[in-house]
C-alpha cells in the first residue's frame, strides 16, 4: 500500500518563508522559496554560469537547466521537495546570485541538498549564508541530518561544507562522487521564517521543539 502524501509540505503564500540574512560587511541577501515569476530568470543563472560551475550543479554536461527540473523546483513541497533562490540588488535590480534545492525523506529524516553560487558572486560569503539557512530549513521539517554529494574534484563544494563542520564520505552510488553530512542538532540555533512557520503550524517533532527552548 502506498504512503499517504504529506499535505504539510504543500505550502502556500510562499512570500512568508522568507529570510534575509547579512553577508560579511553587512550587505543583505534574501532567500526565499521560488515562485512561477522566476522561471526566465533561474533559466538565465543558470545560463551565466560557467560550463564547469554548470557540470558541477547538474552532474553532468549541459548547456541549461533542463526544463523538467525546472518544473519540479517550481512545485514546492511536491514530494518533500523543495528550491530557494538567492537575491542581492545589483545596480537596483534583483538578481539571482546563487540556489539550491532539498528534499525531505520523512523515513529516514535526512535532507538532500544541492547548491550553487553564482561564479560572479563567490567568495562573499553567500555560500556559507545559504548553508546555514539551509540547514534551518531542514530542520523546520523535522530532519535529522544534511547531506549532499559532488564530484570529488568540485574544491569550492567540498571547501564550503569543510568550513562549515560537514563529515566527509564516499558516496555509496558512484566512485567519481564524495558525500558529506551534518547532524542538525546545531541548526536550532539558526533562527528562520520557515522554523518559526513549523513551529506555529505544529509541523516539528516534540525533540525538535524541545531543542528549540
Amino acid at each position: 500500500m502506498l504512503a499517504e502524501p504529506d499535505h504539510r509540505f504543500v505550502l502556500s503564500n510562499l512570500g512568508r518563508y522568507t529570510d534575509v540574512v547579512r553577508l560579511k560587511g553587512g550587505r543583505p541577501l534574501t532567500v526565499r522559496f521560488i515562485e512561477p515569476k522566476d522561471s526566465d530568470a533561474l533559466l538565465f543563472y543558470f545560463r551565466s554560469m560557467s560550463r564547469q560551475s554548470r557540470y558541477n550543479r547538474l552532474m553532468g554536461a549541459a548547456s541549461e537547466l533542463p526544463l523538467s527540473e525546472l518544473d519540479k523546483a517550481l512545485h514546492i513541497g511536491e514530494g518533500s521537495r523543495f528550491a530557494v533562490v538567492a537575491e542581492m540588488k545589483i545596480d537596483g535590480v534583483d538578481t539571482i546570485v546563487g540556489e539550491s534545492r532539498y528534499s525531505y525523506d520523512a523515513e529516514t529524516q535526512n535532507t538532500e541538498f544541492g547548491l550553487s553560487i553564482g561564479d560572479a558572486w563567490q567568495g562573499q560569503g553567500i555560500g556559507t549564508a545559504m548553508l546555514s539557512n539551509l540547514e534551518c530549513r531542514s530542520a523546520a521539517l523535522g530532519a535529522l541530518r544534511l547531506f549532499g554529494e559532488t564530484f570529488r574534484n568540485n574544491d569550492q563544494m567540498i571547501a564550503l561544507a569543510r568550513k562549515a563542520g560537514y563529515i566527509f564520505a564516499a558516496a555509496p552510488s558512484d566512485w567519481r562522487l564524495t558525500r558529506f553530512e551534518k547532524p542538525l542538532y546545531r541548526a536550532t540555533e539558526i533562527p528562520c521564517e520557515s522554523w518559526k512557520q513549523a513551529a506555529t503550524a505544529g509541523w516539528m517533532p516534540n525533540e525538535a521543539l524541545l531543542a528549540a527552548r
